[in-house]
């Protein structure tokens, strides 16, 4: 099948194209480094030729709510109407596990305004909500990290590995659409302070760890709130697994 990737040089869509190249789809990058713009439309249309599915793992820049919200909602918008004119089959969105749970966060509300945009749209669809993937804490204590000082959430995740995330998309996006949404998580939950320790370990790195819900992430996530539900779809690699890769 020819299967095109949106958001193809990023971390879980190069994963994607890897796993689709692997199974013998052909497959079409977009992104701007192939000079295919999804916020302008540039190039959407003759990237979209013949395919048959699109996975849309785009991310988005850092912004404050109002600009997430308009960003994926005009990338989606754009997607919908150019995979309609190209008679694409089937749509499938990388989103985010419990995303509707979670109100203050920015990015949370961009994709909620993605997932409503491709629910209500022209194109069969499915959607993937996968929780954060495990070189997640890693990321984040990047961000809180100042003079050897991490400020970090005490999130309670379930983490999933990236390759597992790609392998699912790449098992969705060629297979009829669900019209309906699977929930992916890791095998085990994991406290976010502890990973980002654990990373840093991994890597050779040492800082100070500490907790607070002053950051990016409020206590509206504390708890459970961003743990699996029953159904969830489990994938198989724990935290462990991964990290001890990472070591190597």
């Amino acid at each position: 099948m020819r299967i095109a990737v949106a958001g193809a040089t990023g971390n879980i869509g190069s994963r994607t194209v890897a796993v689709l190249e692997r199974d013998g789809h052909e497959v079409v990058r977009i992104s701007r480094a192939t000079g295919v713009d999804i916020a302008t439309g540039v190039g959407l249309d003759e990237a979209l030729t013949g395919v048959g599915a699109v996975v849309d793992a785009l991310s988005a820049p850092p912004m404050d709510r109002d600009e997430t919200v308009a960003y994926f909602g005009g990338t989606t918008r754009n997607l919908l109407a150019a995979e309609e004119r190209a008679g694409v089959r089937h749509h499938v969105l990388l989103s985010i596990l419990n995303v509707d749970r979670v109100e203050g966060n920015a990015h949370y509300a961009g994709k909620r305004e993605q997932e409503r945009l491709v629910a209500e749209g022209p194109v069969p669809w499915s959607i993937v909500r996968a929780a954060q993937f495990h070189d997640f804490a890693e990321m984040v204590a990047g961000w809180g990290e100042r003079d050897g000082v991490v400020t970090i959430a005490p999130l309670l995740v379930q983490p999933v590995a990236p390759d597992d995330v790609a392998a699912v998309l790449a098992e969705i996006a060629a297979a009829e659409p669900r019209t309906d949404r699977l929930d992916l998580a890791g095998p085990e939950p994991q406290d976010l302070v502890d990973m980002a320790r654990r990373t840093y370990e991994a890597r050779g790195r040492s800082a100070t760890f500490a907790p607070t819900w002053s950051g990016l992430f409020g206590p509206e996530m504390a708890g459970e709130v961003m743990l699996a539900g029953d159904g969830a779809r489990l994938a198989p690699t724990t935290f462990d697994e991964w990290l001890a890769e990472q070591r190597r």
